[in-house]
């Protein structure tokens, strides 16, 4: 039997879901309805336990998602895995399943009262060096001219136009990807937007409080869904869910506090509501995704398939831990009563949980995109501290032997995924070639880093060194 409506009753009780069919009502509208979105935002609602917020879920591109969850009534089950320990719930919180356009609709309905946004870094349409809109993008520039909406942004900006003329009332839009300052680099794209569209009294409406927008810093690990875990969840059901997600226990969602219409009581769940996200989002991109990005890049080079197989490599694992230790730990003031140290030895296990299977194809995609909010930030504080931040710029290294190559140590073929892909590409290029194009890419090292002497001679030294003796020997003694 197939999750269903129909199939609950023959599901653990425990793991049913918190509310019963026809309790809720849509209070959210959600574009980007992936996995991390499910196994994170979504429960942190159900958890709330208040049915005026049920979630639309609006896909971004293909309705692949949509039709997988409608065929299952909306319910799919999340499994929390920590190496042998596995727990199993299904969450009922998804209202609707809708395309773009319907999605847009939903913006204007005045039971919503928040939209949440997961998009990934790149489908923001922006410079990830300025956060400015990419303008002559293409699907952006058609979006400013009036055709159909293309990007999140334009849908989102359609959204908000629907709803003044609807006149439903106020709302807040939370960015929930990995995004430094998310709330105001998004306000910044929508404003901007506007400002090329000439929509004068979207903008007005706007900046009369009828749109905030919050920003948050969200934390789980949550990997693409395999087939092995739909196994497992069908195990502890008794039921097929071909929708299906795995993550881990750990989970963290620190919210700015601006809801003009109202929000779920997310605080009932866990969820931390503050007057300053900075701290967290900063501690979180610089140590956790920092991290991560530097086991990734010099794990495919090496041939792992996975971040927890990265982190049994004794040479990547301790590249890991002096990233975190000497380079980025020491640009952080910690929020108020974290300790640091618990909280790198805490993150290293995450990471190290061989249950996850994380892909490493999926952590290093976009890193054009990656880059600058995780290590780069890192770099230029220590550069500015006049120390030499090695083990950083070991990461930047690696991801360019990785983009550029396109292989890894044993010749084995990567495919990279990057909006910037056809210009990283250059698997003939020496090191000094490639790290004199790649520093010069403006939108990923700015004007300033390109021509930073220090790092230039740290990245070309690293990236010889990859190239002619491979990741494990250098990350054994870079």
């Amino acid at each position: 039997m197939r999750l269903s409506r129909a199939a609950l009753p023959t599901v653990p009780a425990a793991a049913r879901p918190r509310f019963q069919p026809g309790e809720l009502r849509t209070g959210i509208v959600h574009l980007g309805l992936g996995a991390f979105h499910r196994a994170h935002q979504a429960l942190y609602t159900e958890d709330a336990g208040d049915p005026a917020y049920g979630v639309c879920g609006v896909t971004m591109r293909s309705m692949a998602a949509a039709e997988l969850l409608s065929a299952q009534d909306l319910l799919y089950s999340v499994l929390e895995r920590d190496g042998e320990h596995a727990s199993i719930r299904v969450c009922g919180m998804l209202t609707e399943a809708v395309g773009p356009e319907a999605g847009t609709a939903r913006i204007a309905d005045p039971g919503v009262r928040v939209v949440t946004m997961t998009v990934t870094e790149p489908g923001y349409r922006h410079d990830p060096a300025t956060g400015r809109l990419r303008a002559a993008d293409p699907d952006v520039a058609a979006d400013l001219a009036g055709g159909p909406p293309r990007t999140p942004v334009g849908r989102l900006v359609a959204g908000l136009r629907a709803r003044r003329a609807a006149g439903s009332g106020p709302l807040a839009v939370v960015c929930c990807d990995n995004l430094a300052g998310g709330g105001r680099l998004l306000s910044g794209l929508v404003t901007e937007f506007c400002e090329l569209a000439r929509d004068d009294e979207l903008l007005s409406w706007i900046h009369d409080g009828n749109a905030a927008f919050p920003s948050a810093m969200v934390d789980r690990i949550v990997p693409a869904p395999a087939d092995a875990d739909r196994a497992a969840a069908a195990r502890l059901l008794g039921v097929a869910d071909r929708a299906a997600l795995t993550t881990e226990p750990f989970r963290q969602w620190v919210i700015e506090d601006r809801f003009p219409g109202g929000r779920p009581p997310w605080e009932r769940a866990g969820a931390m509501i503050t007057g300053d996200v900075e701290p967290y989002e900063t501690m979180k991109l610089r140590l956790l995704n920092g991290v991560h990005s530097v086991l990734a890049y010099l794990g495919a080079l090496a041939g792992l398939g996975t971040t927890a197989e990265a982190t049994t490599r004794p040479e990547l694992a301790e590249a890991g831990r002096r990233y975190l230790e000497f380079d980025a730990a020491p640009t952080l003031a910690p929020p108020p009563g974290v300790d640091l140290d618990a909280y790198r030895e805490r993150l290293l296990a995450r990471l190290a949980n061989p249950a996850l299977r994380h892909p490493i194809a999926q952590v290093a995609a976009d890193g054009s995109h990656k880059l600058p909010q995780r290590l780069l930030p890192v770099i230029r504080d220590r550069l500015a501290r006049g120390a030499e931040p090695r083990w950083a710029a070991l990461g930047v290294a690696a991801w360019m032997r990785y983009v550029s190559a396109g292989r890894a140590d044993d010749g084995t073929p990567i495919t990279v995924t990057d909006p910037l892909a056809a210009r990283l590409s250059m698997p003939e290029a020496d090191p000094r070639e490639v790290a004199d194009r790649l520093l010069g890419l403006t939108e990923v090292f700015g004007e300033d880093l390109g021509r930073d002497a220090t790092l230039r001679a740290l990245v070309t030294d690293l990236l010889t060194r990859l190239t002619r003796d491979g990741a494990l020997a250098t990350a054994r003694d870079p």
